[in-house]
C-alpha cells in the first residue's frame, strides 16, 4: 500500500510540474531556468508547512509523508533539472547567470523551506 501511495503522490507530482512548465512556456524560452526555480521554492515552501503538519502538530496522519513529501514533493520539485539548467547556463558561458541561478536557488529554497515552517507554526 505504500508503494501505491509513493506512486499516486509521485504522478500528481509529476503532472503538476509538468504542467507548470507548459503553462509558463513563454518564459522557458528565457535563458534563465525561472520555472524551475519557481517549482523548487514551492517545492520547499510546501515541504516546510508540511514538515509541521505531518511532525510537529500531528495534524496528518504520517501515512501522508509517503503521498506528500516522498511522492509528489519529490516529483514535483526539480533537484536535477535544477543540475542540468545550472550546467547549460556554464556551457553557454553565462558563467553569472549561472552562479546567481545556483545562489539563489539554494538560499530561496532554505528560505521557503523555514518560512513555511515558521508560518505554519504560527497558524497551527
Amino acid at each position: 500500500m505504500t508503494y501505491l501511495a509513493v506512486a499516486l503522490g509521485g504522478a500528481l507530482g509529476a503532472m503538476s510540474r509538468y504542467w507548470l512548465y507548459n503553462s509558463w512556456s513563454k518564459l522557458a524560452e528565457n535563458p534563465f531556468p525561472y520555472i524551475t526555480l519557481f517549482v523548487n521554492v514551492i517545492g520547499s515552501l510546501l515541504i516546510g508547512i508540511v514538515f509541521v503538519l505531518l511532525v510537529e502538530r500531528g495534524e496528518l496522519g504520517l501515512e501522508w509523508r509517503n503521498v506528500i513529501n516522498v511522492g509528489f514533493l519529490g516529483a514535483f520539485t526539480t533537484f536535477s533539472t535544477f543540475s542540468l539548467d545550472a550546467l547549460g547556463l556554464f556551457e553557454q558561458g553565462q558563467i553569472a547567470m549561472a552562479l546567481v541561478y545556483i545562489l539563489s536557488s539554494v538560499l530561496v529554497c532554505i528560505l521557503a523551506a523555514w518560512l513555511g515552517i515558521t508560518l505554519t507554526r504560527l497558524i497551527f
